[in-house]
């Protein structure tokens, strides 16, 4: 079983024994997410801790962007809840890339490549992609790419 699942396990029991509600709650959900994909598809499997990495990311984009919906239609309270819950999920994710690595990051990618304009945009971000390693969003290195090559 994957170490980063039985780590969410073990601090739902602690959330729960310490009557925790947010924090409670927002493991209940990564945790029914983990299940739900890990019986996605054809056959039942065990998520690695690298399949549960991405529940997690997944599960942060949908708490940040359920903020900023509920922001922009004046419900404060529901987008407060949606940033707490956000920051639950992210104490488990790896920590992000500040913006000047990852401009030396795509700075690299694009001297290895050999890319010289914007035509090579999607070689630059599969190989930057691949370097960052969830440790920005895909959003944050597209834009840095195209700073760079445009």
């Amino acid at each position: 079983m994957s170490a980063l699942k039985d780590q969410l396990r073990a601090d739902l029991t602690t959330a729960m024994k310490s009557r925790d509600e947010l924090r409670t709650a927002t493991l209940r959900m990564v945790l029914a997410a983990v299940s739900a994909e890990e019986v996605a598809g054809k056959e039942a499997r065990e998520l690695s801790d690298d399949e549960v990495l991405a529940v997690l990311r997944r599960e942060a984009k949908r708490r940040r962007e359920a903020a900023e919906a509920f922001a922009g239609a004046g419900r404060s309270e529901q987008a407060d809840r949606e940033r707490a819950e956000g920051e639950v999920v992210a104490g488990y994710l790896p920590a992000q890339l500040e913006d000047a690595d990852l401009a030396a990051l795509v700075a690299d990618v694009i001297t290895r490549t050999g890319a010289t304009g914007m035509k090579d945009m999607g070689r630059v971000m599969g190989a930057a992609n691949a370097e960052v390693a969830g440790r920005a969003e895909g959003a944050r290195v597209a834009a840095e790419v195209r700073r760079q090559l445009g």
